[in-house]
């Protein structure tokens, strides 16, 4: 005996199934949340509430919530059972330590990219590598950072592994967050001429399929984010780290 069919669902144009809706509200919520730490609106070492996330994002406590357990499961959120949330406060030793594997893991994504990536991969990398060399001498860091973010999204899309996007995509906000640092606040006036030039070799390595300078190109890069390090090391107020940290002079 046939089942009994229910009445055809009534399609209204333009609109999406409530679960894709709610699948992308999580990701814009993690995005936003990353924004946020990245520009250190949200500052290393605070501490805050799942609420104030919320008003802070204009997302609901499902997405914000969802968008938390994977900040902390990428180390950038610390959950304290009962007592809200903790921004991790950057542990420089921590992340030039790190900066190893991302090494070692970015080396391995160009490889990857210049084996499998097809056409359109390669145009749309020509296509940020023209746009980044039109803006190289006035682009500001935010504008930077949108367009850092898609060619990490190109060159993990050529790669076609999703294993390494869940190992790069923390270690990826983790170093903006650095850069953003670094040029806000040890250069006093962010010059992003050399982070630019180095992504640009990237992009024209890959896009070329020149693999042996793609990773001198990727080398260099890392190369350069450990100079941040250095500089950073040298005298940076640690209150910029960790927020908790006590001022020495009190006004």
């Amino acid at each position: 005996m046939a089942r009994h069919k229910g009445r055809p669902q009534l399609v209204v144009e333009g609109e999406k199934p409530a679960r894709a809706n709610r699948v992308n509200f999580l990701e814009l919520a993690y995005q936003r949340i990353e924004e946020l730490l990245i520009n250190c609106e949200l500052k290393p070492g605070r501490q805050l509430t799942l609420q104030e996330l919320q008003d802070m994002t204009g997302f609901g406590r499902t997405p914000v919530h969802n968008a938390v357990s994977r900040l902390a499961a990428d180390t950038l959120l610390v959950i304290l059972p009962r007592h809200g949330l903790r921004v991790a406060p950057i542990d420089l030793s921590r992340e030039r330590m790190l900066l190893q594997l991302r090494r070692d893991v970015e080396r391995f994504v160009v490889k990857l990219a210049i084996e499998r990536s097809n056409l359109s991969h390669r145009n749309q990398m020509l296509h940020i590598e023209r746009a980044l060399k039109e803006r190289r001498s006035n682009i500001t860091l935010n504008e930077f950072n949108v367009l850092d973010r898609r060619i990490d999204e190109i060159l993990l899309s050529a790669a076609g592994e999703p294993f390494l996007v869940h190992t790069l995509r923390p270690l990826h906000t983790i170093y903006r967050r650095i850069g953003f640092i670094h040029h806000t606040h040890t250069l006093g006036k962010p010059d992003l001429t050399q982070t630019v030039d180095c992504h640009l070799s990237v992009l024209n390595a890959v896009a070329n399929r020149h693999l042996d300078t793609a990773v001198a190109a990727t080398d260099a890069l890392m190369g350069f984010v450990e100079s941040m390090f250095d500089e950073m090391e040298a005298g940076i107020d640690p209150r910029l780290l960790d927020c908790s940290i006590e001022p020495i002079f009190s006004l």
